[in-house]
């Protein structure tokens, strides 16, 4: 066979299982659409946050017996949740109780959940560790030594928020318009964790709650139904926006954050982590571009500050990245199999056993 026949039929034959791999990958990768769930997810308990007040203003009405002394107003919220309650409840007084409250303490469905950083905040500011309250805290830190950080990219209300106006900042960086780009000391927001919990001690103030975006967001969101205006947390909650934007992208949640700093280190040794097949990746470099926390999964360095948000899965156009159980990550693995750096390194390997050979 002459050498250009041989060179076709090497070419052939490259095709050939390029495309024998295409048509042997599943059509539907479940995890590549853990994302859009993920958006579903902070979508659902953002409407939930909405919900809850005007649930708790009707219960409010009807323990009054007070329906035709309401205004126009009154009467339309009392009639829109009397028509949405109705299918689930015969008795709304009561059994509203069963669903009550913010991220940052709450009721669903009769079981009781608090978040940690709440549970922090008390024992700090009281000195004393009340144990029904703790206990409401147990799942939120058994499912954060499993899943991570995920609390942050999952169930954050203030996330949704946050990475609408991260989509703003990058739309503003194509526009031309300078986009605040510095990069701080990841420790900081342990300092500040530390901090909060040092001054509640003497204050007896939870000052967490000042600080913390969801539950700045729970009780805004509740004033504004309620009581119909906006408390000091929503100017505080316009400057973590302005900080993202202006000095550090995603900058509250990466360096100031107390909870955030809390779920990292309770998800240090986190079971369910992502971890790069190194065979499959081509190095094109999209899964870091779309890491809005800055990490490096092109250099298997997720760390504790990954929430499992499978971003960088859903963009991976050979679907490298994978969730697997281990409790650290894996060491560096070098350049992807697929892209040009390993393939020169093979090259250059082969030719080094053909000159001392």
């Amino acid at each position: 066979m002459s050498y250009s026949k041989q060179a076709t039929y090497k070419r052939l034959m490259s095709l050939l299982s390029i495309e024998n791999r295409k048509s042997s990958r599943p059509r539907f990768v479940l995890r590549r659409h853990l994302n859009k769930l993920r958006w579903v997810v902070l979508s659902v308990i953002f409407a939930l946050l909405i919900l809850l007040p005007f649930l708790h203003l009707y219960q409010t009405y009807l323990a009054a017996y007070g329906y035709d002394l309401l205004d126009a107003d009154k009467k339309f919220i009392f009639q829109t949740m009397e028509e949405l309650t109705s299918p689930f409840t015969d008795n709304p007084v009561e059994d509203l109780d069963n669903i009550k409250g913010t991220t940052w303490t709450g009721t669903l469905f009769g079981l009781k959940m608090s978040d940690p950083l709440a549970v922090v905040g008390h024992i700090a500011s009281t000195l004393t560790i009340h144990w029904p309250l703790v206990l409401t805290a147990f799942i939120p830190v058994l499912l954060s030594l499993v899943f991570g950080r995920f609390y942050c990219g999952w169930i954050c209300p203030a996330t949704l928020i946050y990475e609408l106006n991260y989509k703003l900042g990058s739309w503003l960086h194509k526009a031309g318009v300078k986009i605040g780009q510095r990069r701080f000391d990841l420790r900081l927001k342990y300092w500040v964790l530390a901090s909060g919990a040092l001054i509640s001690i003497p204050t007896g103030a939870v000052v967490f709650a000042n600080i913390y975006p969801p539950a700045i967001i729970g009780r805004e969101i509740y004033y504004a139904i309620a009581l119909g205006g906006f408390g000091a947390g929503a100017v505080f909650f316009l400057l973590t926006l302005g900080f993202d934007l202006l000095v550090a992208r995603r900058g509250f949640c990466r360096y100031v954050c107390p909870g955030g700093a809390l779920y990292s280190l309770l998800g240090r040794y986190r079971l369910l982590r992502i971890k790069r097949n190194a065979t499959q990746c081509d190095d094109c470099h999209k899964c870091n571009s779309a890491c809005q926390f800055g990490l490096d999964p092109m250099r298997d360095d997720f760390g504790q500050e990954c929430n499992n948000c499978t971003a960088c899965i859903a963009v991976c156009p050979t679907d490298t990245l994978e969730f697997t159980a281990s409790f650290k990550d894996v060491e560096f693995q070098g350049p992807g199999h697929l892209g040009h750096r390993y393939k020169k390194m093979q090259q250059q390997q082969l030719t080094g056993k053909e000159r001392a050979e």
